[in-house]
């Protein structure tokens, strides 16, 4: 059975993008999956000179992780419009491990947030970068209005669910094919 991993570009306790790529995978009917939680590697921020010091071991962890899998469901947090600082500095490390971070494998990349862009901006920054760094087949999801549309651990809105539903299953197909 394919295996795929699912996480949040985000460290935070609460983190919506979290409950999202989460519930993604739990919808998933043919694949098994792990999530993993980014506070779980301590990095330091990434720059020229703390790599000439080597790789730190959680990067390097995080890095060897990606290899384990058939693909990856990743939901990005926004912040200012862009990536969570926290995944940006594991995403610059593990680019420095391997650039082709994604493996060749599927990647079904979401975005939610409390407003009605669903995190759209991060979203569109993260569609154009991951397609040069190994995500084969990208597919994208924003999930606008999380509050209103995400209650107790499902999607409450019908249509929404159904978009999302059949955006996991084009993901799940790429990975079993």
């Amino acid at each position: 059975m394919k295996k795929i991993l699912a996480f949040a570009g985000s460290t935070s306790s609460t983190s919506i993008n979290k409950q999202l790529a989460t519930f993604a995978a739990e919808n998933l009917e043919n694949t098994s999956f792990d999530v993993v939680d980014l506070r779980d590697f301590s990095l330091p921020i990434f720059s020229e000179d703390e790599e000439k010091n080597g790789f730190p071991e959680d990067a390097q962890n995080f890095s060897d992780l990606l290899d384990n899998y058939d693909g990856f469901i990743l939901s990005l947090a926004e912040h200012n419009g862009s990536y969570a600082a926290a995944f940006k500095n594991i995403f610059d490390w593990s680019s420095r491990i391997e650039a082709q971070v994604f493996r060749d494998k599927p990647l079904l990349l979401m975005a939610t947030s409390p407003g009605t862009r669903g995190g759209l901006s991060v979203l569109e920054t993260g569609m154009a970068r991951f397609s040069r760094q190994g995500a084969k087949e990208l597919i994208s999801f924003s999930f606008p209005s999380f509050y209103d549309n995400f209650k107790e651990g499902k999607v409450v809105d019908t249509e929404l669910l159904a978009a999302l539903k059949e955006k996991i299953n084009t993901f799940e197909n790429a990975v079993n094919q």
